[in-house]
């Protein structure tokens, strides 16, 4: 049987200032590599949010990693037991299952908030917002697993 420490505590006990700081910068780089129109969009949201607080997206990735690692648990140890490819690639044969689990976490979040902005502005984000996280999955997978793998 192969040993599979838990996300959680790879990410969020031994890990979890050097995996945000990198987590970050897969957010970074996903945004930055957004093209057209849509990525113009994505991009200047993205900048106008940076230039309010430059440490809202930190702040808001750590107020949600105990959830998204909850959701990526199950997909670590089937990884890990497989003993195959990367977690990247893993994730991506499953990309719609895995960001549906993902984008929970997040629709959650927004229908319990009372501010209604906050809920416009994502209810006009939310269709595209899957096949952003499914794009970003490569990323994510690398930095997980150099994180905890």
């Amino acid at each position: 049987m192969v040993a599979v420490t838990t996300l959680y505590d790879a990410l969020l006990v031994t890990r979890h200032p050097a995996f945000v700081k990198d987590a970050v910068a897969v957010i970074d780089a996903e945004v930055a590599g957004k093209r057209g129109a849509a990525g113009l969009a994505v991009k200047a949201g993205y900048g106008a949010v940076n230039r309010m607080n430059p440490d809202l997206v930190s702040d808001a990735l750590v107020a949600l990693l105990p959830e998204l690692v909850g959701r990526l648990e199950r997909h670590w140890y089937d990884y890990r037991v497989s003993g195959t490819g990367t977690f990247g690639e893993f994730l991506v044969e499953r990309a719609d299952d895995v960001a549906e689990e993902l984008l929970e976490v997040t629709d959650g979040r927004v229908a319990a908030s009372t501010m209604q902005a906050v809920k416009r502005v994502y209810a006009t984000m939310r269709p595209a917002a899957k096949r952003h996280v499914i794009d970003a999955l490569p990323r994510v997978g690398h930095v997980i697993e150099r994180h905890a793998g």
